[in-house]
């Protein structure tokens, strides 16, 4: 199955690179393009793509807003593309608005190729790109600085889940991959994705990404620390 992706970042001579690197992968081609989060709303209304890369810092309508459309309202058509933010620095407040907004995950545009297709792979299979120390610091950093959710809707969420999912989200929470759950509970690696697929479906979360936001947001996991409240 080829990955269908859409490049969307107002520095042509990035998009050029990018291109060169994902039209070479057997399993990759590039469908589209666009300079800016208007243009990538149009291009995706006449192109299937499964994942867009997306810069936050551009003119007319920036990266954080087309996410917010993409996930949120259905922009994208339905089942739409998977979002992975771009972003020139690793503590980026747009990049962490953009994770809120429902993106997949984000990347460093001075990213390996090896890790950018790695990643690109990821979040088309379903995964989230969340374990990066980059993307904890994020969170650590930004958390605090933004309303969590209104009148407490958080927490009344987390009490949907069961003793055993809320441990699992904790863990997800510090960034933890579903084999190393499994052996910190000493659990098949199965019996761990099931309980992700549970939290994910009772909390009504897009992804890993979407779990991580929440946890911080209701004080499940402490900026700063990745311990439980």
């Amino acid at each position: 199955m080829t990955v269908r992706v859409m490049l969307v970042d107002d520095q042509a001579l990035l998009r050029t690179g990018f291109r060169m690197v994902l039209d070479a992968q057997p399993d990759m081609e590039v469908v589209a393009e666009a300079g800016d989060g208007a243009e990538a709303l149009e291009r995706l209304r006449v192109t299937a793509v499964d994942v867009v890369l997306m810069d936050v810092r551009m003119p007319r309508l920036d990266g954080v807003e087309a996410t917010r459309r993409i996930c949120e309202r259905g922009e994208g058509g339905p089942g739409g593309p998977r979002v992975l933010i771009l972003t020139t620095f690793d503590l980026d407040e747009y990049a962490f608005s953009a994770l809120r907004a429902g993106a997949s995950g984000f990347l460093l545009k001075d990213v390996p190729p090896g890790e950018l297709l790695a990643a690109i792979r990821a979040v088309h299979s379903g995964d989230a790109v969340v374990a990066p120390s980059t993307t904890r610091r994020l969170l650590d950093r930004f958390t605090p600085l933004l309303p969590t959710a209104a009148g407490g809707e958080g927490p009344r969420e987390l009490g949907r889940l069961t003793d055993r999912e809320r441990e699992v989200l904790l863990l997800i929470a510090q960034g933890l991959s579903n084999g190393e759950i499994a052996r910190r509970l000493v659990l098949s690696e199965a019996t761990v994705k099931t309980h992700v697929g549970r939290i994910l479906t009772k909390l009504e979360l897009r992804d890993r990404v979407q779990a991580v936001v929440l946890a911080y947001e209701t004080g499940l996991v402490r900026a700063g620390s990745g311990r439980g409240a």
